[in-house]
């Protein structure tokens, strides 16, 4: 079964630029024991483990650099601020933003869509106007809206999707009316994979006169991101999911929309003036970031884009999709067995349901095997209600993983079954 992906795998792993062994060797979270058994690592989607260069950036910020930035002059402040800020540059260049003042750092992709529900939405909508969003949405991208509607008076309107798990699109477009204000669409599905046409949903917004919010949380990781040439006008990603660390965010928003939102919350670092009569704000992205940010947190995103650029993104999607190949011809050979969103452009995920068995009895049974996968809902009820399936269990890959490891998962996943048919 395993030749000739092998072969793939050999060749990817002498290319100079991508030694699938020296990078297992930057991550220590890899190399351990669970319950007897050589980890194996499969729930990317929910979180990413952290290469040393990540590791020991935080460590040396902690140990030597540790001070509030901005508004000091001693030298340990001067050194964080310029950390912090250069971090701020590292995201605009990975994700070719026009200008730095367009990248505010938030605590992850849910604050980032909640700022933008309660600055440019509430600013925006009104009773009767309407949001479009899709089926397969995380909830971080529901329930921020359905709070907007409540507030506002607003409608949310939702995109159907296929048996397949892609977008309808057209009745995406047919989903527009003259009261349209808004769409937030999801451009990799973090349940079924699914890359969405994120470039074409924007265009017919656009020529609709309707701004666009992406949830690019699941994309980061895996596809290059140019939201210029997207013409995304904002797009939210956590750092976490990015191989970085945990409680850091950005938000991407066109300076054009980001100078007109008000503040999201009030406090130091926000303000310009104040006085007890009137205060008034400070310049973007400053006038987001309201007291003391995650400033090692920014500053460990910034190493972990370091990282993935000296390898090069390009080589890590080659490397996950044939990861993701090779787990999906070994999956359809396992008898009631089904994938859960079979789209034709989709990333390194592959959900699935076993006849007769719970996910959460998957999920254990896997562990005790050592391997790692999330089992459940995924942060995406509709969907699942969707495809009438409580729960289901995910495999989600990385470019860390590797061909032996979809063996151990193959070999686990018949082990359950064997359990529930003894």
């Amino acid at each position: 079964m395993t030749t000739n992906l092998k072969s793939r795998e050999d060749s990817v792993m002498k290319t100079p630029s991508f030694d699938i062994e020296k990078i297992r060797e930057e991550f220590p979270t890899l190399h351990q024991e669970v319950h007897g058994k050589p980890l194996v690592y499969l729930d990317n989607a929910a979180t990413t483990q952290k290469p040393r260069a990540v590791i020991e950036k935080l460590h040396h910020y902690y140990t030597w650099d540790n001070a509030n930035i901005h508004r000091g002059v001693h030298t340990l402040s001067e050194r964080s601020t310029q950390e912090y800020e250069a971090a701020r540059e590292k995201i605009r260049q990975f994700i070719h933003a026009k200008k730095t003042s367009e990248i505010i750092f938030t605590r992850g992709t849910t604050e980032s869509i909640n700022l933008v529900a309660q600055t440019y939405g509430r600013e925006h909508l009104q009773a009767g106007d309407e949001i479009i969003i899709s089926h397969m949405e995380h909830h971080s991208n529901i329930v921020p809206w359905q709070i907007l509607a409540e507030q506002s008076g607003a409608q949310l309107k939702v995109v159907p999707i296929t048996d397949q798990g892609e977008l309808d699109l057209e009745a995406y477009q047919k989903l527009f009316s003259k009261r349209t204000k808004l769409v937030s669409m999801v451009y990799v599905s973090n349940s079924l994979g699914t890359v969405n046409p994120i470039k074409q949903v924007i265009e017919f917004a656009h020529q609709a006169g309707v701004p666009v919010l992406v949830d690019g949380a699941q994309a980061v990781n895996h596809l290059s991101i140019d939201v210029q040439d997207l013409d995304a006008d904002f797009f939210a990603f956590s750092g976490h999911k990015l191989f970085g660390p945990t409680g850091i965010g950005v938000l991407y928003g066109k300076e054009q929309l980001l100078e007109k939102m008000p503040p999201y919350q009030g406090g130091g670092d926000m303000i310009r003036q104040v006085s007890f009569e009137k205060t008034t704000y400070n310049d973007l992205p400053y006038k987001f970031e309201a007291g003391t940010p995650h400033i090692a947190g920014a500053i460990g995103l910034g190493a972990a884009i370091d990282y993935l650029q000296e390898i090069g993104m390009s080589h890590l999607a080659t490397y996950e999709r044939d990861l993701l190949d090779y787990a999906s011809k070994a999956f359809e050979q396992l008898p009631d067995l089904k994938i859960i969103g079979q789209a034709k452009d989709k990333t390194s995920v592959i959900s699935f349901v076993l006849k007769d068995i719970h996910p959460h009895d998957i999920g254990t049974i896997l562990d005790r095997e050592g391997v790692a996968v999330r089992a459940g809902h995924h942060c995406t009820m509709p969907l699942m209600q969707r495809f009438q399936v409580p729960a289901t269990v995910r495999a989600s890959f990385a470019f860390y993983n590797t061909f032996e490891e979809i063996d151990k998962l193959v070999e686990a996943v018949k082990k359950v079954q064997e359990v529930f048919t003894s």
